[in-house]
Protein backbone atom coordinates (compact mmCIF):
# COMPACT_ATOMS: atom_id res chain seq x y z
CA UNK A 1 0.00 0.00 0.00
CA UNK A 2 1.36 3.71 -0.87
CA UNK A 3 0.53 5.84 1.97
CA UNK A 4 1.61 9.14 0.70
CA UNK A 5 4.13 11.21 -0.67
CA UNK A 6 6.99 11.19 1.23
CA UNK A 7 9.65 13.61 -1.20
CA UNK A 8 9.38 14.83 -4.67
CA UNK A 9 13.23 15.88 -5.86
CA UNK A 10 14.45 18.15 -8.64
CA UNK A 11 17.15 19.72 -10.29
CA UNK A 12 18.19 23.44 -9.45
CA UNK A 13 20.69 25.26 -10.62
CA UNK A 14 22.16 26.86 -7.03
CA UNK A 15 21.31 25.14 -3.82
CA UNK A 16 21.12 28.41 -1.84
CA UNK A 17 19.06 30.18 -4.84
CA UNK A 18 16.87 27.79 -4.19
CA UNK A 19 16.99 27.75 -0.25
CA UNK A 20 16.30 31.48 -0.32
CA UNK A 21 13.22 31.09 -2.34
CA UNK A 22 11.88 28.04 -0.45
CA UNK A 23 12.08 29.29 2.84
CA UNK A 24 11.76 33.17 2.65
CA UNK A 25 9.32 33.46 -0.39
CA UNK A 26 7.39 29.93 0.68
CA UNK A 27 8.03 29.14 4.37
CA UNK A 28 9.11 25.73 3.74
CA UNK A 29 12.04 25.17 6.22
CA UNK A 30 15.43 23.57 4.92
CA UNK A 31 15.50 20.15 7.33
CA UNK A 32 18.34 18.06 5.61
CA UNK A 33 21.50 18.80 3.14
CA UNK A 34 23.17 15.63 1.92
CA UNK A 35 26.12 15.71 0.29
CA UNK A 36 26.40 12.83 -2.31
CA UNK A 37 29.88 11.49 -3.15
CA UNK A 38 28.90 8.25 -4.59
CA UNK A 39 25.97 7.03 -6.01
CA UNK A 40 24.09 3.49 -5.03
CA UNK A 41 25.42 1.95 -8.37
CA UNK A 42 29.50 3.31 -7.04
CA UNK A 43 29.31 6.46 -9.44
CA UNK A 44 31.51 8.98 -8.10
CA UNK A 45 29.49 12.29 -8.29
CA UNK A 46 29.22 16.18 -6.76
CA UNK A 47 26.08 16.60 -5.52
CA UNK A 48 23.84 18.23 -2.74
CA UNK A 49 20.85 16.51 -2.02
CA UNK A 50 18.25 19.35 -0.05
CA UNK A 51 15.04 18.47 1.70
CA UNK A 52 12.02 21.10 2.48
CA UNK A 53 10.05 20.02 5.10
CA UNK A 54 5.98 20.22 5.07
CA UNK A 55 3.84 20.38 6.95
CA UNK A 56 2.45 16.60 7.05
CA UNK A 57 5.82 15.22 7.14
CA UNK A 58 6.65 15.14 3.54
CA UNK A 59 9.33 17.17 1.83
CA UNK A 60 9.87 19.01 -1.58
CA UNK A 61 13.51 18.29 -3.02
CA UNK A 62 16.75 19.28 -4.70
CA UNK A 63 19.47 18.01 -6.16
CA UNK A 64 22.66 20.47 -7.49
CA UNK A 65 25.36 18.82 -9.18
CA UNK A 66 27.14 21.40 -11.20
CA UNK A 67 29.25 19.15 -12.88
CA UNK A 68 26.68 17.48 -15.27
CA UNK A 69 24.48 19.08 -17.50
CA UNK A 70 20.81 19.45 -16.92
CA UNK A 71 18.50 21.67 -19.77
CA UNK A 72 16.76 24.15 -17.28
CA UNK A 73 14.23 26.01 -18.80
CA UNK A 74 10.82 27.73 -17.58
CA UNK A 75 8.18 25.64 -17.62
CA UNK A 76 4.56 26.26 -18.62
CA UNK A 77 1.43 25.33 -16.15
CA UNK A 78 0.58 22.26 -18.45
CA UNK A 79 3.79 21.53 -18.79
CA UNK A 80 5.52 20.61 -14.94
CA UNK A 81 4.13 22.47 -11.70
CA UNK A 82 4.63 21.72 -8.18
CA UNK A 83 1.01 22.19 -6.28
CA UNK A 84 1.54 22.82 -2.40
CA UNK A 85 -1.14 22.85 -0.23
CA UNK A 86 -1.66 25.90 1.85
CA UNK A 87 -3.57 28.46 4.66
CA UNK A 88 -5.00 31.40 3.17
CA UNK A 89 -2.04 33.34 5.39
CA UNK A 90 1.05 31.27 4.15
CA UNK A 91 -0.38 32.12 0.81
CA UNK A 92 -0.79 35.81 1.21
CA UNK A 93 2.78 35.94 3.00
CA UNK A 94 4.06 33.99 0.23
CA UNK A 95 2.81 36.43 -2.10
CA UNK A 96 4.50 39.37 -0.33
CA UNK A 97 7.68 37.93 -0.09
CA UNK A 98 7.79 37.43 -3.88
CA UNK A 99 6.28 40.97 -4.93
CA UNK A 100 8.92 42.55 -2.74
CA UNK A 101 11.46 40.51 -3.90
CA UNK A 102 10.04 41.16 -7.73
CA UNK A 103 9.37 37.62 -8.45
CA UNK A 104 6.81 36.54 -10.88
CA UNK A 105 3.28 36.12 -9.26
CA UNK A 106 -0.08 35.28 -10.45
CA UNK A 107 -3.22 34.78 -9.39
CA UNK A 108 -5.40 33.16 -7.05
CA UNK A 109 -7.10 31.30 -9.78
CA UNK A 110 -10.74 29.84 -8.72
CA UNK A 111 -10.65 26.39 -9.96
CA UNK A 112 -13.53 25.40 -8.32
CA UNK A 113 -12.60 22.76 -5.35
CA UNK A 114 -9.03 25.05 -5.44
CA UNK A 115 -7.79 28.73 -5.17
CA UNK A 116 -4.46 28.68 -6.97
CA UNK A 117 -1.63 31.48 -6.20
CA UNK A 118 1.26 30.73 -9.29
CA UNK A 119 4.77 31.21 -8.63
CA UNK A 120 7.80 30.92 -10.58
CA UNK A 121 11.55 29.20 -8.16
CA UNK A 122 14.81 30.54 -9.53
CA UNK A 123 15.09 27.16 -11.48
CA UNK A 124 11.79 28.05 -14.03
CA UNK A 125 9.75 25.50 -12.02
CA UNK A 126 6.21 26.56 -11.69
CA UNK A 127 4.97 26.26 -7.71
CA UNK A 128 1.20 26.54 -7.42
CA UNK A 129 -0.21 27.09 -3.94
CA UNK A 130 -3.86 25.90 -2.98
CA UNK A 131 -6.36 26.73 -0.89
CA UNK A 132 -9.08 23.82 -0.39
CA UNK A 133 -12.63 24.82 -1.03
CA UNK A 134 -14.22 22.67 1.03
CA UNK A 135 -17.31 23.30 0.46
CA UNK A 136 -17.00 21.91 -3.75
CA UNK A 137 -15.89 18.35 -4.57
CA UNK A 138 -12.36 16.97 -3.95
CA UNK A 139 -12.21 16.04 -7.67
CA UNK A 140 -13.12 19.51 -8.66
CA UNK A 141 -15.38 17.30 -11.77
CA UNK A 142 -17.68 15.17 -8.69
CA UNK A 143 -18.20 11.91 -8.08
CA UNK A 144 -14.98 9.77 -8.80
CA UNK A 145 -16.88 7.61 -11.59
CA UNK A 146 -17.83 11.17 -12.71
CA UNK A 147 -14.36 12.09 -13.47
CA UNK A 148 -13.63 8.54 -15.25
CA UNK A 149 -16.35 9.51 -18.03
CA UNK A 150 -14.49 12.90 -18.32
CA UNK A 151 -11.41 10.96 -18.73
CA UNK A 152 -13.51 8.62 -21.15
CA UNK A 153 -15.20 11.36 -23.25
CA UNK A 154 -11.35 13.07 -23.26
CA UNK A 155 -9.91 9.79 -25.04
CA UNK A 156 -12.75 9.83 -27.42
CA UNK A 157 -12.06 13.54 -28.41
CA UNK A 158 -8.30 12.53 -28.87
CA UNK A 159 -9.16 9.30 -31.25
CA UNK A 160 -11.28 11.49 -33.17
CA UNK A 161 -10.42 15.08 -33.58
CA UNK A 162 -12.87 17.16 -34.59
CA UNK A 163 -15.63 14.81 -33.84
Amino acid sequence: MIKGLHHIAFRCRDSEETRAFYEEVLGLELVKALPIERTVTGRTTHALHTFYAMGDGSAVAFFEEPAQPFAFKDQRDFDLHLALEATPDAIARARSAALARGLEVRGPTDHGFVRSTYFRDPNGYVVELCERQPRRSEAGTGAKSEAHAVLARWRDSVAAPGA
